[in-house]
């Protein structure tokens, strides 16, 4: 199967001309009798060499990495007598970058393309970390919780600088979301270095700075999103990584924040928990993500689990849970772009302009002038 995007790179080559594009994809909706826009489509595996490729670079990083690891414990450069050394993660991004540009930017395929990109970030961030406190020292971290949010903003940043190199010269949709996960680390190392001791009091305060940056990935996402209402090119790629990023960073502070993990809930909490996953689903319907759905899944299924067994079905609350969130999952994505007709219909023209198309086919392109 094809891309929207892999189709707008052949129109920009030459190899199909514009028209022809918009007829296979108006073609391909009316077999699916979806419009394509509720389908969110991205790029994941284009064949089984994308798996076979990825798995050979995975072997590939590991023996990098294990021999940079060799070589700093023998000269003598690693965190301890014999502990990591930061040669480690930067032989393993250098090389993620140079494999990444033959299979990225040649090959494009895609499976590859994220793991040398995730590799890449997280040894930029790893080595830059481990090099900090070779420089420094480990016993200058001890009982320092000062200087240990610094130094991690400081691998943070160093991370963020290296997704920012990595999408102007490989633009993989991934790579902005990597970006973010990084600047997202920086401010909250950058508060934990200010809380210092004081850090364990402060669980509700960091949880909160995560809710607000999750929120604000939100609403950067949704403006990669608004670019491209029609979701055929790959600013609606970058948007769903940024979603599927935004998603957990919500979630997870808001039900810890109102006290529905601490495993002692009650029936009330529990169908506040259900009531927060509907509202969940009703904007996931509204941007037309399904990632909300997915990150705040583990907590409606415990607290469905949990009503069931306070209702006395003890030997079937399990299987009572799974056949209700399954049915619901399975119904909501067989009826999406129905249920989604429904929940845009009524909303303001200003939002709905900012929001995905519901029921219009991709827009044909036109002939440049």
């Amino acid at each position: 199967m094809y891309s929207h995007t892999e189709i707008d790179e052949a129109i920009a080559a030459g190899a199909i001309s514009a028209d022809s594009a918009a007829a296979l994809r108006a073609f391909i909706e009316r077999e699916r009798a979806l419009p394509t826009q509720d389908e969110e489509q991205f790029r994941l595996i284009t064949g089984f060499n994308d798996i076979f490729v990825a798995l050979a670079a995975a072997i590939l990083l590991f023996a990098v990495g294990w021999i940079g690891q060799w070589v700093g414990l023998k000269l003598g450069v690693a965190v301890e007598a014999k502990g990591p050394s930061f040669l480690a993660p930067a032989a393993v991004a250098a090389t993620s970058w140079a494999v990444a540009l033959f299979f990225t930017a040649k090959r494009r395929m895609a499976l590859p393309s994220i793991l040398l990109l995730l590799s890449f970030v997280g040894s930029v961030f790893a080595a830059t970390g481990l090099a900090l406190v070779s420089l420094l020292g480990p016993e200058m971290l001890q009982n320092n919780e000062q200087l240990f949010g610094l130094l991690a903003a400081g691998a943070a940043a160093a991370a963020a600088a290296g997704a920012w190199l990595h999408w102007k010269r490989f633009r993989v949709p991934i790579t902005v979301a990597a970006g973010a996960a990084a600047v997202a680390g920086i401010v909250v190392a950058l508060l934990l270095a200010a809380l210092g001791e004081t850090v364990d009091q402060a669980e509700d305060l960091i949880l909160s700075l995560v809710l607000l940056l999750g929120i604000g990935t939100f609403v950067f996402a949704m403006w990669w999103d608004s670019s491209d209402r029609s979701r055929i090119t790959r600013r609606s790629d970058v948007a769903f990584w940024l979603h599927l990023l935004a998603a957990p960073m919500i979630v997870h502070p808001v039900f810890t924040l109102l006290g529905l993990t601490d495993g002692d809930a009650t029936v009330g909490e529990g169908l506040v928990v259900v009531l927060l996953y509907v509202v969940m689903g009703v904007t996931a319907l509204a941007i037309d993500r399904r990632a909300l759905l997915v990150s705040a899944l583990a907590y409606v299924l415990w607290a469905l689990n949990d009503l069931f067994e306070r209702f006395g079905a003890v030997e079937l609350n399990v299987a009572l849970t799974a056949l209700v969130i399954g049915s619901a999952l399975l119904m909501l994505s067989a009826f999406w772009h129905q249920a989604r007709v429904a929940i845009v219909r009524p909303l303001p023209d200003g939002l709905k302009e900012r929001l995905p198309l519901v029921g219009r086919s991709a827009p044909t392109p036109q002939p440049a002038a």
